[in-house]
């Protein structure tokens, strides 16, 4: 075939394909021109999911009048000047095609009113080429009306789902925004019906406004805390408060909306232990890093970032969102309304953040978030290592610990029944023994002391083929946790030394089991954190057996010692509470 030169025309559609991919596509790249010429007020309509129309209005300063054509004209921006430009992007807007990409595939009238003119601006376009521009009286800013997208495209139209789905996409872009820009007073109208509308208040008031205030309550701040250069705040939901899926958790990079697995990684693990297998947490957490330190020209919509030192930014993300968990995470009770449930005081929570880029400043400053910024460091002092960036839950300087309780008995051979300065406390004699053990061992891990037991006959071990590459591949490993294996033939190996805590367990289970999860979770910090709950789940004290009043008492003390004393290493829960208020009502008195 001959090779050509595309007409203008299919060029045009092409690069459209690759900006707007939905109604919601349009939405956003409308919301970041108008966020970028500095508006405070920011209204979105729409109708038909879209398809028919969208409306986005500002209050921000206009397009000045000479300026309007060349607005749709591809690649042309007023926020970059030289490719330098590139590596410092302090704006949403930067490439030029958003306006270029809307007017090929639809419909676009816009008016416009600059800032110091006295008269306005409007320019129609359709299929991409201007039919009339004219003086138009305006108020100061920018209307931008999208009218029968795809019409021109009819494969794209096809591609489109239901109302209903477009719907849904745009109102959760336009959520998300909210959340970038609290500042910033929105207002989403679907068919004519106000569906979201902020007030420009604090974060926590769009939370509220985007979450609803149920669930508004059961989220934890995440104080603004600098860590070699990446400003990390926010809110993430307390372990009691999860959802089936990840689509709860937002990221802003510079306050740019983005998607990222490695950071979605760095929050899950955050929750590591605190939350059951399945289950996510609910999370809005804002990064705030050098322009220079982040590329964000590395995809067409925007949606994706590349960071210099992306170790460095999971690690910040990380160890922020455990600090507020572990400082700030609720005890879980039975049935009781949400001011029963939270102990904690939330209002102290709802401190307006300001979120700017960072600017060069030293420990101790106040910047220009308003508060007191502060460096922090991993439990040792010292900065973690850039290759260790998960260690096996270390023993942060701060804990939820629990009341002291009276144990009073055991129900069902499961459960210790304790009183406390709040009530009746239920613990699950299992799960607590397992956050005993798995505390004592991971300090144990850490400071390379793990007790070791030699068998006083070695024991033969035969394992998979599968099990024995996990084995090989993880040797020493498995020597700091304590066992002591060595080659015996084949599959088949030697087993010399073990834990001492599973001296009284199915040693053979615990090893399968430990190397069936090492195949499943080839990352080594995460498997050895795994291989430490195995070893305790298998050593702890069993549902069913019967304990004395003596050994409740001890396990009961050990619990209230232990830094993080309301969930198992698997997430599940230790205690629950019937608080004293709940037991007069049921009762009658309350």
């Amino acid at each position: 075939m001959a090779i050509r030169v595309l007409p203008p025309q299919v060029a045009a559609k092409i690069a459209a394909g690759e900006v707007v991919e939905r109604p919601a596509s349009v939405v956003k790249e409308l919301i970041e021109n108008a966020i970028d010429a500095a508006a405070t007020e920011i209204d979105v309509e729409f109708v038909r999911g879209g398809q028919r129309l969208i409306r986005v209005s500002d209050n921000g300063s206009g397009i000045p009048a000479a300026e309007v054509a060349l607005a749709f004209a591809r690649h042309s921006t007023s926020k970059l000047e030289t490719a330098e430009d590139l590596e410092r992007i302090r704006t949403l807007g930067f490439r030029g095609e958003a306006l270029a990409s809307i007017a090929a595939v639809a419909d676009v009238t816009l008016i416009t009113r600059y800032t110091g003119e006295e008269v306005g601006t409007l320019i129609r376009l359709e299929g991409g080429e201007i039919v009339r521009q004219q003086g138009h009286g305006a108020t100061p800013g920018t209307i931008v009306t999208v009218e029968n997208l795809f019409r021109n495209t009819p494969a794209r139209l096809k591609f489109l789902r239901g109302e209903n789905t477009e719907a849904k996409h745009i109102t959760d872009l336009v959520s998300k925004y909210a959340l970038a820009y609290p500042e910033i007073r929105f207002r989403l109208t679907r068919e004519g019906r106000v569906v979201l509308q902020t007030t420009g208040g604090s974060a926590y008031d769009v939370l509220v406004k985007v979450l609803g205030l149920q669930m508004a309550q059961q989220m934890l701040e995440v104080p603004p805390t600098e860590e070699d250069g990446v400003l990390v705040s926010g809110y993430v939901s307390a372990p009691t408060l999860t959802r089936s899926n990840t689509s709860y958790i937002t990221f802003f990079v510079n306050r740019r909306w983005i998607q990222d697995r490695s950071l979605l990684w760095a929050v899950e693990q955050a929750y590591h232990s605190l939350m059951p297998v399945g289950q996510h947490p609910v999370a809005v957490v804002h990064i705030i890093v050098r322009p220079e330190d982040v590329d964000v020209n590395v995809h067409p919509t925007k949606r994706e970032v590349r960071f210099r030192d992306a170790r460095r930014v999971f690690a910040a993300v990380q160890r922020a969102v455990r600090r507020a968990l572990v400082e700030g995470a609720p005890l879980p009770s039975v049935g009781a309304p949400l001011e029963q449930t939270t102990p904690v005081d939330w209002g102290r929570r709802r401190r307006p953040i300001s979120l700017r880029p960072l600017s060069s400043r030293e420990p101790g400053d106040v910047g220009q978030l308003g508060i007191e910024i502060q460096r922090t460091k991993d439990v040792s002092g010292e900065k973690a290592p850039r290759d260790e960036v998960w260690a096996p839950e270390p023993p942060i300087p701060f804990s939820l610990y629990l009341p002291a309780l009276r144990v009073l008995g055991q129900l069902h051979r499961t459960y210790i029944v304790a009183e406390g300065p709040e009530g009746m406390y239920l613990i699950d004699q299992h799960a607590a023994h397992e956050r005993v053990l798995y505390e004592k061992l991971s300090a144990e891990q850490a400071a390379h002391q793990v007790v070791r037991q030699t068998l006083l006959e070695p024991m033969l071990v035969e394992l998979t083929p599968q099990q024995s590459m996990v084995m090989e591949e993880n040797r020493e490993a498995l020597a700091a946790l304590g066992f002591d294996l060595e080659p015996f033939g084949g599959d088949t190996y030697l087993l010399r030394a073990i834990p001492a805590s599973l001296s009284k367990a199915d040693i053979t289970s615990a090893l399968a089991e430990m190397l069936d999860e090492g195949e499943e979770t080839p990352y080594l910090p995460r498997w050895q954190d795994r291989a430490l709950a195995t070893i305790v789940c298998h050593s702890a004290v069993r549902a069913g057996q019967v304990l004395s009043i003596e050994e409740m008492r001890d396990l009961v003390r050990q619990l209230e010692e232990t830094a993080l004393p309301y969930t198992c290493p698997h997430g599940r829960p230790t205690v629950i509470r019937l608080s004293s208020a709940q037991l007069e009502r049921q009762f009658g008195r309350g």
